[in-house]
């Protein structure tokens, strides 16, 4: 019997031992001392980034001085999946877990980046370059691959088009994938039902209406035009009559937007609407939300020219005869700018 009384005690006591072990260990490992902790850091995350990476980088930056403890601390505060992608400044990290907390709790810094409507894949690239340091070419990659089309169930051979125009805040650390599986996911939001049937109704599908979309980008400047053109553009697809639109010959000339030329007319191309009847084979640009509703609802009229009257709007009009008498309008407007330009 005292003998058993005397065992009691000893368990007892190894049990809190070994307690007090755990618990200086977690403390060691959660508050191991970190180097330069009175300097500010930046660190970037990318997508994709394991525990094991993250853990060589800060290493690699002096943020930590043992990669094994930190990877440690992260474990033991269950946190392997909340550090989210991003650049983050750390200041005054003294320990692991003040590392950890900065990570996980902290505001990740980000870019603005506007997308312009009526921009081609080509120039939401350099955007994306020029603002998140994303090589063009990549961007382009990504906007011919067939998984990344798949994915978001775009009908067409590239991207052109479906890179939605808006205002973005990007994560520093984002890859370009993700950016782009954002931006295209804001196009399809832009797609409600009533719109999906009203395209039934015009007896059109969803990659036809945001290729004349692109068009009628390419045209207007003022929304109030946007339905009035397309109204024309509609009327020339009921009649057989070639569209010949201008945006879609700049879309193909190697050095434009310029003044197009007899030549450029001429080029062979299935996207030159001067030689091809019906509407081109995809988009020529990212039509903003005014053009596609207005490719969804043209105005009902009985235009089928039209032409530039050199403030920014259009002169629209029913037969050959007065389409020629607004563009001898608009060829004497410019001879006019040309001599005042001489005279300076």
């Amino acid at each position: 019997m005292a003998e058993n009384f005397t065992k009691k005690p000893i368990i007892l006591i190894g049990g809190i031992i070994t307690l007090l072990t755990v618990i200086s260990l977690v403390i060691l490992i959660l508050f191991w001392p970190q180097p330069n902790f009175e300097s500010v850091s930046k660190v970037t995350i990318k997508s994709g980034s394991s525990l094991n990476a993250l853990s060589k980088h800060l290493h690699e930056k002096n943020i930590i001085s043992n990669e094994q403890m930190f990877c440690w601390a992260v474990q033991l505060m269950g946190k392997e999946k909340k550090i989210p992608v991003g650049t983050f400044r750390l200041v005054e990290t003294k320990s692991n877990y003040d590392i950890i907390q900065q990570l996980v709790y902290g505001s990740p810094e980000l870019k603005k980046d506007r997308l312009l409507e009526g921009w081609s894949v080509k120039q939401t690239a350099k955007q994306l370059n020029d603002v998140m340091g994303f090589d063009t070419q990549k961007i382009l990659d990504i906007s011919h691959d067939h998984k990344f089309l798949r994915k978001h169930n775009i009908k067409a051979s590239s991207a052109e088009g479906y890179l939605f125009p808006d205002t973005y805040l990007f994560f520093d650390g984002d890859t370009p994938t993700s950016v782009l599986d954002n931006i295209v996911s804001e196009y399809t939001k832009f797609w409600r039902n009533a719109f999906r049937d009203r395209a039934r109704e015009l007896n059109m599908s969803e990659h036809e209406i945001v290729t004349l979309a692109s068009i009628i980008e390419g045209e207007a400047i003022y929304n109030v035009e946007r339905p009035i053109i397309s109204g024309v553009y509609h009327n020339r697809l009921n009649i057989g009559m070639m569209l010949q639109a201008d945006p879609t010959i700049q879309y193909i000339i190697d050095d434009g937007p310029r003044r197009l030329l007899n030549r450029d007319l001429k080029i062979e191309s299935p996207y030159n609407t001067y030689k091809h009847s019906g509407l081109p084979p995809g988009p020529i640009n990212s039509p903003g939300a005014e053009s596609l509703k207005a490719a969804l609802y043209p105005e009902e009229n009985d235009f089928i020219f039209f032409v530039a009257r050199g403030d920014g709007y259009h002169t629209f009009t029913t037969n050959e005869k007065d389409h020629n008498i607004a563009k001898k309008q608009l060829q004497k407007l410019r001879r006019e700018l040309r001599q005042k330009k001489r005279k300076k």
